[in-house]
C-alpha cells in the first residue's frame, strides 16, 4: 500500500532504508553478540527479575509489536507510562547496573532484533506504548505527516532535540518535523548526533 502522504523520494528512500535496517541490524546483532551476552549475564546477577523488558508498543500504521530492551527498572517498577512518571521516580526504580545501561544506552540493544524483523529502524520516531499513552497518540494524529506513516526507530529526531522528558506535544512535534524532513541526510545526522549524544560530546538542547 502506497503512502500518499510521504513524498515520492521518500517512498523510494524507504527502500534502501530497509536494505541499510536489514544488514546493519544483522551486523549489530553478530559484532555485539559478546556485549548483548555480558549484559544479560550482569543484568541476571544484579537484580531480581527477567532479563528483558518486554512491551507492547505502536509502530508504523499503530500496528502493536512487542519491543525488547535489557530491563533497567526494578522487577517491582509500576506498568506506566514513562511520561506519567518524573525523572526523580524514574531513577527512584533504576538499580545500580540498570541505571548504568539507561545512562549509556545499553538497554536499547536488544532491540536490533526488532530492527532485523522489520517492527522498527535504526532511525525515526521512537514507539509509544500501545497503552496507556493515549495522550501521545492523539498528540501525533493532530499532525500530517505523523509519526505512524513510517516506522518507528532506535533513536529518532526528538530524542536529539529533548533530553529525558516526556511531553507528548513537543514529542509529536518533533515527530512531525522529522517525517516531513525525512532523507539519507537527515537519518544521518539524527544518527551521529545520537552517538555524540551517548558520549556526552552534546546535550539535547
Amino acid at each position: 500500500m502506497i503512502n500518499s502522504v510521504l513524498r515520492k523520494s521518500q517512498r523510494v528512500y524507504l527502500f534502501f532504508k530497509r536494505l541499510v535496517d536489514l544488514v546493519g541490524s544483522l551486523v549489530g546483532i553478530i559484532l555485539l553478540s559478546p556485549v548483548l551476552l555480558i549484559c544479560a549475564i550482569i543484568t541476571k546477577c544484579t537484580s531480581k527479575g527477567p532479563i528483558f523488558f518486554r512491551q507492547e508498543r505502536l509502530g508504523k500504521n499503530k500496528k502493536v509489536f512487542r519491543i525488547f530492551k535489557f530491563r533497567s527498572m526494578r522487577a517491582d517498577a509500576p506498568e506506566i507510562a514513562p511520561s506519567d512518571m518524573t525523572i526523580e521516580q524514574q531513577k527512584a526504580m533504576e538499580y545500580r547496573w540498570g541505571q548504568f545501561m539507561r545512562k549509556t544506552s545499553l538497554d536499547e540493544i536488544p532491540q536490533l532484533f526488532n530492527i532485523f524483523v522489520g517492527d522498527m529502524s535504526f532511525i525515526g520516531p521512537r514507539p509509544g506504548a500501545a497503552h496507556n499513552e493515549e495522550e501521545l497518540v492523539k498528540a501525533r494524529e493532530a499532525y500530517s505527516p505523523n509519526a505512524y506513516d513510517v516506522k518507528p526507530g532506535l533513536s529518532g529526531y526528538a530524542q536529539t532535540r529533548m533530553n529525558r522528558e516526556h511531553d507528548p506535544y513537543e514529542k509529536a512535534k518533533y515527530d512531525h518535523e522529522y517525517v516531513k524532513r525525512m532523507s539519507a541526510w537527515f537519518d544521518i545526522k539524527i544518527f551521529v548526533y545520537t552517538i555524540l549524544k551517548i558520549f556526552g560530546a552534546v546535550k539535547g538542547r
